[in-house]
């Protein structure tokens, strides 16, 4: 399955729009993620701790729409857009979302 950001496939042809997919993931950080990394926010640097579930959630989102690409019977899915985004329900601790989106294609 290629999943790409631009509109068409440089030597491919897509023979057949097949519309829109989408992917999304919402992943929780606990008390101590949130702590250490409010503390690596103070002292400077990297949160690795963040940058880990923030390519599990990018990585569970994509999978997720290419699933949908394949029940469409799709090989390909172009224009694809990330959305990244920190959200915190209630007032309680953040938690990370990414919304994946995406025309579902077939080439050739």
């Amino acid at each position: 399955m290629l999943v790409v950001t631009t509109p068409t496939l440089e030597g491919k042809e897509i023979v057949e729009y097949r519309g829109l997919v989408t992917g999304e993931a919402i992943m929780g950080a606990n008390l101590f993620k949130d702590l250490f990394a409010n503390i690596r926010d103070i002292v400077g640097g990297r949160s690795a701790t963040y940058e880990r579930e923030l390519v599990r959630a990018k990585e569970f989102a994509i999978a997720e729409m290419v699933a949908q690409a394949e029940q469409l019977g799709c090989n390909a899915v172009v224009g694809v857009d990330l959305d990244y985004e920190t959200i915190s329900p209630g007032g309680g601790g953040s938690m990370l979302m990414v919304c994946v989106s995406g025309t579902a294609v077939r080439i050739r």
